[in-house]
């Protein structure tokens, strides 16, 4: 286990909701995702979540579950953490989840509201606290409401900030104003669980974010992290600008599992775009477009432009503002 020291970022500061990559057949690819993985930590990420919604949770299986957290821990546990996903409707299920999480080495787990059931307030916290009860691993929560319908109440937090377990809270609510006066309510680790608005939550005491466009630009949020901790809020602004066509292109649909697979095979980390169904590949056409915005941005090696190195975006953003 290799959690950060500092309570105000226990799972760091810029972690990627990491796909899960898969063979054409349709089998989960361990060894891609170890490839994947060491190339999203070589890029700055201080950890990766497995077996989100990014990485096709409600369709992928126990076994692989285990096996990929398994994988991914041992490939680059000793450099950054690892969080499962433990998201259900199904309470025993998701207590199962967290569990075999442990089994297979996370550093914690991340823990939806229950999709579809539409819990009230009292579901939502019993939910919360069975799933922080059944291991000893760290939780962090996932508001997320555009996708389960219900929003974690003001007064549910406050509540589950009382467990020693729950540290910390993916918020894809959009409500940056509800998160400041919630980070200081609750004392709890507030990660953006939306791209674009990474610097909004660290103006307000945000601990980092949990992205999808890292993907690809994982080098550009923990630069813009740096120098904003820094107190070089115009260098953390121009080194971020640099990545909105990608943040745009990979959420802009709300299919982010299909355009993240699209830009890792794009930028040659996989070798297929395959997803299981319901949701199906990019399209040619798709494709074609995201590789605009990538080579726009110089990530495709094919091109004449490169992905520049985390120090190379210090450097060129060093200047911004003398």
């Amino acid at each position: 286990m290799v959690l950060p020291t500092d309570p105000t970022r226990p799972f760091g500061a810029v972690l990627t909701a990491m796909v899960t990559p898969m063979t054409p057949e349709g089998a989960v690819d361990l060894k891609a995702a170890v490839k994947l993985a060491k190339k999203l930590v070589d890029d700055g990420n201080d950890g990766l979540v497995l077996s989100g919604t990014t990485g096709e949770s409600p369709v992928t299986h126990t076994p692989e579950k285990e096996e990929l957290v398994a994988a991914v821990v041992e490939a680059v546990g000793d450099r950054a953490a690892v969080v499962a996903g433990a998201g259900s409707n199904d309470t025993v299920h998701a207590i199962r989840m967290a569990e075999q999480a442990a089994e297979a080495g996370a550093d914690g787990v991340l823990v939806v509201s229950p999709y579809y059931s539409r819990p009230s307030q009292e579901g939502l916290y019993q939910h919360f606290v069975a799933v922080a009860d059944a291991t000893d691993l760290p939780v962090m929560l996932y508001d997320v409401p555009g996708r389960t319908v219900v929003r974690i109440a003001p007064e549910t937090y406050r509540r589950l900030a009382q467990h020693p377990r729950i540290i910390a809270n993916k918020d894809a609510t959009g409500d940056v104003y509800a998160a400041t006066k919630l980070i200081a309510e609750t004392g709890l680790a507030w990660y953006s669980g939306d791209d674009g608005l990474l610097l909004p939550f660290l103006s307000v005491g945000g601990a980092g974010i949990v992205s999808v466009s890292a993907h690809v630009v994982g080098a550009h949020f923990a630069e813009t992290v740096r120098r904003f901790d820094a107190g070089d809020i115009a260098g953390a602004v121009e080194v971020f600008r640099t990545a909105t066509g990608v943040i745009d292109a990979l959420n802009g649909a709300g299919a982010q599992a299909v355009m993240a697979k699209a830009a890792v095979e794009a930028i040659g980390i996989t070798d297929n775009r395959f997803l299981r169904l319901p949701n199906v590949a990019a399209t040619d056409d798709e494709v074609a477009a995201l590789r605009v915005v990538l080579a726009e941005a110089g990530l495709l090696r094919d091109d004449a432009a490169r992905q520049p190195e985390v120090s190379e975006l210090a450097e060129a953003s060093s200047a911004v503002g003398h």
